[in-house]
């Protein structure tokens, strides 16, 4: 039986700078994971202590999040091709002088530098997406853009213990030029316009307090900073001390999980766009936050490795839709354009990030692994029913457009 023409589901057809921005997030996340395994030890070299090692780690995410209100008003006033450009040199030009650095303080400054121009990056590259992409297709568009970033992340760790063989430095200079490269990717290729009209976007800029009262940008800030303690914060930080003093397994254990992990959510992120395009944003936001409870409630009571490698896969599969549904709601929600709501968007990550580490590390040594995880147990909880009961769906926007319209 033929399919008549007109029922036939088509292709989604990105725009270009959609590819682009994916292309570029391989190249920035590739030299990112060859320097972030040797850089413990590259500042270890200054004959400093374990504190000095974590304040060269926290500079660059404190830095990113100082930073991020200033660069939204640069986005809306200079565009987003220009500050991202900006952004990766700043970044190349940071970890080039980090691999020259003759002191602790030197790398600690470039570092702090570094975070600064990563800010800019991002921020721009998430603003330059949500508006290149429609709302029907933002999901996947997100989707694509985190792959290119989980792909280059699984390939740098092992060129970078390549590097590391010929010279603890040499990280450092192959992240400069991988940066280079994604900088030049983005000036050439990127479109030159300001983002309006690419992906319907809309003609003006909302003002930030509509934004903020718009019950799903609400919903994607909790979900961001959510997903920052629990993925960044939690995850990051007792996963590797979990294998070796509770499995009792050896730190090699640690990168088998947290890559074969890395590779069930790159296997979803398609999928999980698609879902998020086509079913909805909070059905995506509900059920991706509650299973990710449920996964992090298990993960300390895991008596076995394969159990915990399991739970860490199906967080990693829920975590595809953690990242791209909260992602194109900010953008439902900003009308298709970024600036403001995507800088403050990503602070809630960093807060998340940064604080997330530090309170869980304090509950882990003064009560026990399952009550630091019960910290992201409860704001992951916290962001699926807020998503349910408080977020609209689709239709509902689109029912309110049109009564306000009447």
């Amino acid at each position: 039986m033929t399919i008549p023409t007109h029922e036939r589901e088509t292709v989604p057809r990105f725009s270009r700078d959609v590819y682009v921005l994916a292309m570029i997030a391989f190249f920035v996340m590739v030299g990112f994971g060859v320097v972030i395994p040797v850089l413990p030890v590259f500042v270890r070299t200054f004959e400093v202590g374990y504190l000095e090692v974590g304040m060269v780690v926290s500079a660059f995410a404190l830095m990113r999040l100082l930073a991020s209100p200033f660069v939204g008003r640069m986005i809306d006033r200079t565009g987003e091709r220009i500050i991202l450009s900006l952004g990766i040199g700043i970044v190349a030009i940071s970890t080039a002088l980090t691999g020259l650095a003759n002191s602790y303080l030197e790398v600690l400054l470039m570092r702090g530098a570094g975070g600064i121009g990563s800010a800019m990056f991002s921020i721009s590259a998430m603003s330059l997406l949500i508006s290149a992409s429609p709302p029907s297709m933002r999901g996947r568009a997100v989707g694509m853009y985190q792959g290119g970033f989980l792909i280059g992340g699984m390939a740098g760790p092992a060129v970078g213990g390549l590097l590391a063989a010929i010279s603890i430095r040499a990280p450092f200079f192959f992240y400069a030029g991988t940066l280079v490269v994604a900088g030049a990717v983005g000036l050439v290729l990127l479109h030159r316009g300001d983002g309006a009209g690419r992906g319907g976007a809309a003609s003006g800029i909302l003002p930030m307090r509509v934004v903020l009262r718009d019950q799903r940008y609400r919903a994607a800030l909790i979900a961001n900073f959510s997903s920052g303690w629990a993925s960044l914060g939690v995850r990051s930080a007792l996963i590797p001390v979990l294998v070796v003093e509770v499995l009792h397994k050896t730190e090699l254990w640690t990168g088998i999980a947290l890559a074969v992990a890395a590779v069930a959510q790159t296997a979803m992120l398609w999928p999980a766009g698609r879902f998020v395009d086509k079913v909805g944003r909070r059905p995506a936001i509900a059920m991706a936050f509650a299973v990710g409870a449920l996964c992090m409630a298990f993960m300390p009571f895991a008596s076995e490795i394969w159990q915990f490698i399991a739970l860490l896969c199906v967080y990693g599969a829920a975590a595809a839709f953690m990242g791209t549904a909260p992602a194109a709601a900010v953008g439902d929600a900003a009308g298709g354009r970024g600036g403001q709501p995507v800088a403050v968007f990503s602070a809630t990550s960093d807060i998340g990030s940064i604080l997330g580490p530090l309170v869980v590390g304090v509950l882990a040594d003064a009560v026990s692994f399952p009550a630091a995880f019960a910290t992201a147990v409860l704001f992951l909880l916290v962001t699926a029913g807020y998503a349910a009961f408080r977020m609209p769906s689709e239709r509902e926007v689109v029912r309110r457009s049109e009564s306000a319209g009447d």
